[in-house]
């Protein structure tokens, strides 16, 4: 399959339904003809500067229309879109500009100051500059093998310099159908993105809405009251969040109630606290757990809407064309047992840019080894425990922060945690709280900890509670577990 041909999917659709809607924002709505024209417009410009086939791109740029539009004009070159995570240092950029051999730097410019090291080699354009760059034509790609190079996304890793995910056509093509497969598909669908572009959620649902046909609302910035807002507005039915997303949203949401065009709210990034699913329940919200990462181009395991009450806290079972099992020491795991998630399937990557030993060491005979710890129930339903580097070992035996965290979030008051180990001497390590509370609410720390004796196992109620303003969190608003011991 990865020496087929795909038809240039923006050309294909703009040709099958030109006038439906492609992408809505606050100001304008674009239909695919139109987006079409747009991203051809792009595609000249990036021509006159002298980008051809297989040149790499590398977009600094926040959630906008002249994302979408430049994504789609790369495509049309046959270039290869390099996406820079806008929150990273100078530093950062700089490397990952210079790691992926990027001919081409676009950028807002608010991030002008990211830019100005004079180490990069790279052309660098703010989009202003660049929409007055004049126009040269050019003959459109008009079809893509599968295993062409689509995108590179560099991964933020808990350690060491971020890898180059690299991912092609064929990886993004059979995400989307996977996922169609899965949810389904209506006509009158609108997929809300209020994920960061550059990360390969935000970057799935511009795909997806291209080759399903159906719009994107896009917001600039994630806001609970006006996700809220544009949901009921614009017959928004499906979401895709992270869990401190959905928290914000269902606070602001208060007593009433989304509207039944709202169908699935994706819910990824991480095992989900049970209290908040147990909400989703109560009020009604279509939650639909999944599980993914960029090495999968997106999700690559999501829970089917039959199960999604009988397997509340399950992320699912593999999308169709996607395979999963449980290792550990070289051996398959049987149900209930806990082990590494090992998955395979055509939205698997390929490998890393340029980082052959990391891309042989994660990817055996197809198989992705993610560093992630789950297990399967007797139905073949997965549930994600934590990321590898996450677990704590004390006195033998494994913490997942996760839990702690689920049941220190059920506690009233309390609205953020992050729990991690830090060394102890009888121990090895032990576990401690990084709780932020909601304004005025005063949380008595002995109270609390008796809370989780009643509800956890004794080496599992964390040594410490420490309150915080704000807990670590990356562009798409999931906790970073590995930053929290700085905070001590």
């Amino acid at each position: 399959m990865q020496s087929e041909l795909l038809p240039n999917w923006l050309q294909k659709r703009a040709e099958l339904s030109p006038k439906r809607k492609a992408l809505i924002t606050e100001d304008k709505t674009w239909t695919f003809i139109e987006l079409h024209e747009q991203a051809k417009k792009m595609a000249q410009k990036l021509t006159a500067l002298g980008i051809k086939k297989d040149d790499h791109v590398a977009l600094l740029v926040d959630n906008q229309p002249e994302f979408v539009f430049l994504l789609h004009g790369i495509e049309y070159v046959g270039a290869v879109a390099v996406l820079l995570n806008t929150r990273l240092s100078s530093y950062e950029i700089v490397w990952q500009i210079q790691d992926s051999n990027t001919k081409l730097v676009i950028y807002n410019t608010k991030h002008a100051n990211k830019m100005a090291n004079e180490g990069v080699s790279a052309k660098r354009m703010s989009i202003e500059e660049f929409l007055d760059v004049r126009e040269e034509s050019l003959t459109i790609e008009q079809e893509w093998q599968l295993d062409r190079l689509h995108t590179i996304i560099y991964t933020s890793g808990t350690t060491g310099t971020p890898k180059g995910v690299m991912l092609s056509y064929g990886n993004h093509w059979w995400n989307a159908v996977g996922s169609s497969l899965n949810l389904g598909m209506h006509t009158n669908d609108c997929w809300l993105c209020a994920l960061p572009l550059f990360h390969v959620s935000g970057l799935s649902i511009l795909l997806r809405s291209v080759i399903y046909g159906i719009p994107v609302v896009l917001l600039e910035k994630f806001s609970p009251s006006k996700v809220n807002e544009v949901i009921a507005s614009q017959n928004v039915s499906i979401i895709s969040v992270v869990s401190q997303m959905l928290i914000n949203m269902l606070a602001d949401l208060g007593e009433k109630k989304y509207p039944s065009s709202l169908r699935c709210v994706l819910l990824g990034g991480g095992p989900a606290p049970k209290p908040l699913l147990d909400t989703c329940v109560v009020k009604g919200i279509p939650v639909f757990q999944t599980y993914g990462m960029t090495e999968t181009g997106s999700q690559i395991v999501t829970l089917s809407s039959e199960y999604m009450l009988e397997k509340v806290g399950s992320a699912g079972k593999p999308l169709f064309p996607a395979q999963l099992r449980i290792e550990k020491d070289n051996s398959i795991l049987g149900p209930g047992m806990a082990g590494e998630i090992v998955v395979k399937g055509p939205s698997v990557t390929k490998g890393y840019w340029r980082n052959k030993h990391a891309s042989n060491k994660s990817i055996l005979n197809g198989w992705l080894y993610t560093g992630d710890i789950g297990y399967l129930d007797e139905d073949g339903f997965l549930y994600v425990l934590d990321r590898r580097s996450d677990l704590i070992i004390s006195g033998g035996e494994n913490i997942y922060p996760a839990e702690v965290e689920s049941v220190l979030l059920a506690y009233p008051g309390i609205i953020e945690v992050g729990v991690a180990g830090v060394d102890d001497i009888k121990w090895g390590q032990v576990p401690v709280a990084f709780v932020k509370t909601a304004d005025g609410k005063d949380v008595i720390v002995e109270e609390l900890l008796s809370f989780c004796a009643e509800r956890l196992a004794k080496y599992k109620v964390p040594s410490q509670v420490y309150f915080v303003d704000e807990l670590p969190r990356n562009a798409s608003n999931k906790l970073m577990r590995h930053k929290l011991k700085e905070l001590l």
